[in-house]
C-alpha cells in the first residue's frame, strides 16, 4: 500500500502483483473432466464440504500416529475411530449434496491409507509388537501394504461389483479392530508375551483378509431415508448405551464379530454348495 497526496492510502496491487497471483491461481488449479449426458465437461475447482470432512479424517490419523508414538495408545485408538467416523460422512455427504468427483475419491483413499493402514500399524508396533523384534515390524508392514493393495482393487473395482459386498475385508474395518484391540488390551496392561502373539495374529489376520476375495456385507443396500420399527430405534439406542459401558470391549466385541462374519459365511455358503452326507 502507498500514500496518496491526499494521505490516504492507496489498496491497489500493481500489474506485477496481479500477475504473480493470477499465475499462481492458474498453476495451482484442479481441473477434472467427465462425461454429463453424453458430453465432456472440464471442471474447475474443487467441492469444499466433502473434502473438508476428508481433510478432518486425515488429520485424526496423523493425529493417532502422533499419539502412538508419544505413548498416548488410547487416545490413538479413538482418533482412529474417529477418523472411521469423517471417513464414512465425507462420501455420504458428498452424494447428498451431489458433490461427488474424481479429485474427492483420490484424495479419499489417500487419506485411508494414513488413517486405517499407516496408523493402526504404526500404532499397533509402538505399543506392542517391537517387543517381538523383526517379526513385529514385518507383520505391521504387511499390514500396511495389504492396505495400500485392499484401497488400489477397491478403487478399480468401483461401479464393477455388486455394491452390497465388499470384497475383502474394508480398511476402516480392519483398522477398527486393530484400534479397538490396542485400546482393550492397553486399557487391562495386558503385556504378557501371550498378548503380544494374539496382537501379532490380529494385525497379520487383519492384513490378509483386506486382500481375499472373501465377501463382506456392506450395509449400503439399507434404505436411511424409508421408515422402520420403532423397535429398530429402540435397539440402536440400546446399542449405543451397552457400548457406553465399556467402550473398547464392545466396539472389539463388534468388530471382531463383522470380521469373523466374512470367513464363517464364506464356510457356510461353501458347505451348502458341497454334497450333502448320505
Amino acid at each position: 500500500m502507498e500514500a496518496g497526496d491526499d494521505g490516504r492510502t492507496n489498496d491497489t496491487a500493481s500489474p506485477a502483483e496481479e500477475d504473480i497471483a493470477a499465475a499462481f491461481l492458474r498453476e495451482t488449479e484442479v481441473i477434472e473432466e467427465s462425461m454429463e449426458n453424453g458430453q465432456k465437461v472440464r471442471r474447475k475447482g474443487i467441492y469444499l464440504l466433502p473434502n473438508l470432512f476428508t481433510t478432518s479424517a486425515l488429520f485424526a490419523g496423523f493425529f493417532a500416529v502422533v499419539a502412538g508414538i508419544n505413548g498416548e495408545f488410547t487416545t490413538a485408538a479413538v482418533a482412529i475411530f474417529i477418523a472411521m467416523v469423517l471417513d464414512g460422512l465425507d462420501g455420504r455427504v458428498a452424494r447428498m449434496t451431489n458433490t461427488q468427483s474424481a479429485f474427492g475419491a483420490e484424495y479419499d483413499s489417500l487419506a485411508d491409507m494414513l488413517s486405517f493402514g499407516a496408523a493402526p500399524a504404526l500404532v499397533a508396533f509402538t505399543w506392542i509388537l517391537q517387543d517381538i523384534g523383526k517379526t513385529g515390524w514385518v507383520v505391521a508392514f504387511l499390514y500396511v501394504a495389504c492396505a495400500a493393495l485392499r484401497l488400489a482393487r477397491f478403487n478399480v473395482q468401483v461401479g464393477s461389483v455388486d455394491k452390497k459386498w465388499f470384497i475383502g475385508l474394508p480398511s476402516p474395518s480392519a483398522a477398527a479392530l486393530v484400534a479397538a484391540s490396542v485400546w482393550t488390551f492397553h486399557s487391562f496392561d495386558a503385556d504378557a508375551f501371550g498378548f503380544k502373539l494374539l496382537m501379532l495374529f490380529i494385525v497379520g489376520a487383519a492384513g490378509v483378509l483386506m486382500v481375499s476375495n472373501i465377501r463382506y456385507y456392506s450395509f449400503k443396500d439399507i434404505d436411511l431415508k424409508g421408515p422402520v420399527p420403532f423397535v429398530v430405534l429402540l435397539a440402536i439406542v440400546l446399542g449405543f448405551v451397552v457400548i457406553s459401558v465399556e467402550p473398547s470391549v464392545m466396539l472389539l466385541l463388534l468388530f471382531g464379530a463383522y470380521v469373523a462374519s466374512g470367513p464363517v459365511m464364506a464356510v457356510m455358503r461353501k458347505m451348502k454348495r458341497s454334497p450333502g452326507d448320505s
